[in-house]
C-alpha cells in the first residue's frame, strides 16, 4: 500500500488484538439481534394482509433498510476481526460491504422522509376521518424509488468513484471511499432527513392539537384519534434515528476537514469510527421495539407469531 504525505507507517500492526475484540464482538452481537429482530418485523407485515395499509408498507421497508444495515454492518465487522489494518487504510474487500452501508442509510433517510410524508398527508391533508391520501400503489411506488435512487448512489464506489481507482483523496474513516463522495451524499441527506420530517411531524402536531381543542369545546373532553399513536411512533423513530446517526455525520464531516496520517489518528478517531457504526446498529434494533411497543395492531401479530397461532387471524383492537 502506498502512503501519502509524511507518514512513517512500516507495516506493522496498528490495532491492538485487545481493542478489536472489544469493538468487534459488541458489533457482531447487536447485528445478529438487529437482523433477527428486522426479519420478525418483515414476516410479519408480509404474512398479515390486515397488515398492508401504506404506513406498514413503510414501516416494513424501513425494517427491510435495517436489515440491510446490519447484514452489512455485520460483514463489515468480521472484516474488521480478521484484518483490522484494512479498515484504517481501506482495501478492496471493504468497497462492497461499505457501499451496501451506504445504500441502506440512504434507503433509511429516505423511508424516514416518506413516513413523514404519509402521515402529514393521513392526517393534514385528509382530515382525521378522512381516506388516506396515499394508496397502496402509490406507498409501492414511493418504495421502489426509494430503493432506485438509494442503490443508485449507493453504488457509485463501485462504478470507480472510490480511492483505489480514481485516485481522489480516500477518506480516513471509510477508505477506500472518496472524501468528495462523502461530502456529496452526507451534507444534502442531512437537511433532508431534518427539514422534511420536522416540517410534518410539526404541522401533524399543531393540527392534532386544534383537533383536539376544538372537541374539547364542543363535548367538554378531548378526543383521542387512532392515528395519533401512529404518529408518535413516527416521531420516535425519526428521533432515535437523528440521535443515532448524528455521531455518523459529524465524523465525515471531521474527516473532511483535513488530511493526517493515521499513525496520529489512532486509536481515538478510529474508535470513534467504530461507536459511529455501533449507534446505527442500535438504530436499527432499536426500530423494531418501537413498533412492537407503540403499534398496538403490529404488536399483537408479534404476540401471536411467538405463540405460535397464525399471524392472519383478525383481531379485534
Amino acid at each position: 500500500m502506498t502512503l501519502k504525505g509524511n507518514c512513517s507507517w512500516n507495516g506493522s500492526q496498528l490495532w491492538s488484538p485487545q481493542l478489536v475484540l472489544i469493538l468487534g464482538i459488541p458489533q457482531i452481537t447487536l447485528n445478529i439481534l438487529s437482523l433477527v429482530s428486522n426479519g420478525v418485523v418483515i414476516i410479519v407485515i408480509l404474512a398479515s394482509h390486515d397488515l398492508h395499509h401504506p404506513i406498514f408498507m413503510l414501516f416494513g421497508n424501513l425494517a427491510l433498510s435495517d436489515f440491510l444495515s446490519s447484514s452489512s454492518s455485520l460483514w463489515i465487522s468480521v472484516l474488521f476481526l480478521a484484518h483490522p489494518d484494512n479498515t484504517v487504510w481501506g482495501s478492496r474487500d471493504l468497497l462492497i460491504p461499505y457501499a451496501l452501508f451506504a445504500t441502506s442509510i440512504l434507503s433509511t433517510i429516505y423511508n424516514l422522509v416518506s413516513i413523514g410524508m404519509e402521515r402529514y398527508l393521513m392526517v393534514v391533508g385528509g382530515g382525521l376521518r378522512a381516506p388516506a391520501r396515499v394508496s397502496k400503489r402509490k406507498a409501492m411506488t414511493v418504495v421502489l424509488a426509494n430503493w432506485v435512487l438509494a442503490v443508485t448512489l449507493g453504488s457509485l464506489p463501485l462504478l470507480s468513484w472510490n480511492g483505489l481507482d480514481s485516485g481522489c483523496q480516500p477518506s480516513e474513516l471509510y477508505g477506500p471511499f472518496c472524501i468528495d463522495y462523502l461530502i456529496f451524499i452526507t451534507i444534502p441527506h442531512c437537511v433532508v432527513a431534518l427539514a422534511l420530517p420536522l416540517f410534518s411531524y410539526l404541522n401533524i402536531v399543531l393540527v392534532l392539537r386544534k383537533q383536539d381543542a376544538a372537541m374539547e369545546s364542543h363535548v367538554g373532553e378531548g378526543s383521542r384519534s387512532a392515528e395519533v399513536p401512529v404518529v408518535r411512533t413516527s416521531i420516535a423513530i425519526w428521533l432515535l434515528t437523528l440521535a443515532s446517526y448524528v455521531p455518523f455525520f459529524a465524523g465525515v464531516l471531521v474527516d473532511a476537514s483535513g488530511w493526517h496520517c493515521p499513525e496520529d489518528l489512532y486509536p481515538g478517531f478510529f474508535v470513534f469510527r467504530n461507536v459511529t457504526a455501533i449507534m446505527i446498529t442500535l438504530n436499527a434494533l432499536g426500530n423494531p421495539v418501537l413498533y412492537t411497543l407503540k403499534v398496538k395492531s403490529l404488536s399483537s401479530k408479534f404476540l401471536l407469531l411467538f405463540s405460535g397461532c397464525s399471524p392472519n387471524n383478525q383481531i379485534q383492537m
